[in-house]
């Protein structure tokens, strides 16, 4: 790709920008090999050029970014505009446009708007009364999670968007849809016929997706204590997931037909019965001899606070493939791994005929699409013991991505050369945030916390929720091969 590229970033010296975006914005530049390019860092502090340049330089060192990487994606113009009143949106529209005209730029803008759900209107109508929303390239407007905090909210928002973008223009960015286990998920189903011919109902016991995080909020209490583990993560992240991994093959792979087939995903969903959701919030307790205080104890968190940071969902997607077969979800903070895997657990053999009769309950093929850490695929099987014997084991055939593919891009490149690129595959489209926002809303007021301890794999409670062999999660550190027989 050659083109020439005019980055506005709202929100340019918060910490998404400085942790992510702008390191993955330099690495997407430089790989993509685009030939100019201009930043103009957009906030409500006033700040100078050189300062933002500063903020820039630091955030590109302080993630490891190659010196001489550096000094190039520096080359390009680096800029600061402070926004409030609506006088100083079109300032911002006349600098942006007269920088354009300095540096030689075609106008192919990406607006980014790093800025929480209850400042995305505002921006949205700053842009407009900017004009930088119309331009001789193209335009393209990128917008962070979470898309609104409720149904209401992301209606609100899709139509102020829609008043000044239209659809084809606007990237809502998921940043688990730019992992490369998770782009390959739609490699994994389609041209394997192997496991495409096996996806369903008549082969599967039960799926179960899991993003487990191992640390509190973490500094982020005052966030979080707004969102929650529905807003933040089930809403988006896990049900992103659940939908590539339940959706029909597309009609081709381009962006407008995966999104159609994943919109029908999430309209097939049955209303959830509220004994098939399970909230918890971690208490105090100690992990390897440290003491972690509670959830309420956390600076920032209100007294009064029912927010949840655990959630645990029966889900049922009630179409031809999939009727019947339980979709288990759960998430969670302070749990005792970091990991994000999807299970896949297939049907046991109809007949007992090389295991002992008490010991087939315990027979399924396992497929685990493990997305972080160790990224890789593993399907337990079983195989005969060596020796005269009939003994039964399981062993994993296990594909790491680290063995086979060097030098992955981070989601954030992904996604960003894909809105230079134009394709929209990994991003989420209105409809499909309004259809999950409706699936999820009437869990958004429960307040029947239970607890569970932290370094632990959440609350026994959720237990209950299973309703196939075995009757428990599988564990954080993911299936583990053992005798079947």
């Amino acid at each position: 790709m050659s083109l020439d590229v005019t980055f506005v970033i709202f929100g340019a010296t918060g910490s998404l920008a400085r942790t992510k975006l702008l390191p993955s914005l330099a690495r997407s530049v430089i790989d993509s090999d685009v030939s100019n390019h201009a930043v103009i860092g957009v906030g409500t502090t006033h700040r100078t050029d050189a300062e933002f340049e500063q903020i820039v330089r630091n955030a590109l060192e302080d993630a490891d970014i190659d010196s001489a990487c550096v000094a190039r994606f520096l080359d390009g113009t680096i800029a600061y505009q402070a926004v409030g009143d609506p006088e100083s949106y079109v300032a911002l529209g006349d600098r942006v446009r007269s920088i354009e005209i300095e540096k030689g730029l075609s106008a192919n803008r990406v607006l980014y708007l790093a800025v929480p759900p209850s400042k995305l209107d505002v921006t949205v109508e700053g842009i407009a009364a900017s004009g930088l929303d119309k331009s001789s390239g193209w335009t393209r407007l990128v917008v962070e999670k979470p898309f609104g905090i409720d149904l209401a909210t992301a209606e609100d928002s899709n139509r102020t968007i829609h008043k000044v973008f239209s659809e084809d223009d606007v990237y809502r960015i998921d940043h688990y849809l730019g992992k490369e286990t998770v782009r390959n998920l739609l490699v994994f189903r389609f041209a394997n016929a192997l496991f495409e011919h096996t996806w369903n109902r008549a082969q599967i016991d039960s799926i179960e997706i899991t993003v487990a995080e191992s640390e509190g909020a973490k500094g982020r209490a005052a966030y979080y204590d707004e969102s929650g583990a529905v807003r933040d993560m089930l809403q988006n992240h896990l049900t992103q997931l659940l939908t590539l991994v339940a959706m029909e093959p597309p009609v081709a792979m381009t962006a407008q037909a995966i999104r159609t087939e994943k919109v029908k995903v999430l309209q097939s969903i049955r209303e959830i019965d509220p004994d098939d959701i399970v909230i918890g919030r971690y208490g105090d307790g100690a992990i390897n001899g440290t003491s972690i205080d509670a959830y309420v104890d956390e600076p920032g968190v209100a007294d009064s606070s029912t927010t949840p940071t655990y959630v645990a969902a029966r889900l049922f997607v009630d179409n031809w493939r999939w009727q019947g077969v339980p979709f288990y979800l759960r998430t969670g903070k302070m749990m005792s791994a970091r990991t994000t895997q999807i299970i896949v657990r297939y049907s046991r053999p109809p007949v007992c005929l090389v295991h002992a009769p008490d010991a087939c309950p315990g027979h399924q093929n396992i497929l685990m699409l493990r997305l972080q850490p160790d990224e890789r695929f593993e399907l337990l099987i079983d195989v005969k013991e060596p020796g005269d014997t009939m003994e039964v084991v399981q062993i994993p055939l296990t594909v790491r991505y680290d063995d086979i593919l060097s030098d992955a891009p981070d989601a954030y490149q992904t996604l960003l050369t894909d809105v230079m690129e134009g394709d929209q595959t990994l991003f989420v489209r209105a409809d499909e945030v309004e259809a999950s926002w409706r699936l999820f809303e009437p869990i958004l007021s429960r307040t029947d916390l239970v607890t569970y301890a932290p370094g632990t794999d959440g609350p026994g409670d959720a237990d209950g929720l299973i309703s196939t062999f075995p009757t428990a999660w599988t564990p954080l550190a993911g299936p583990q091969p053992g005798s079947a027989g």
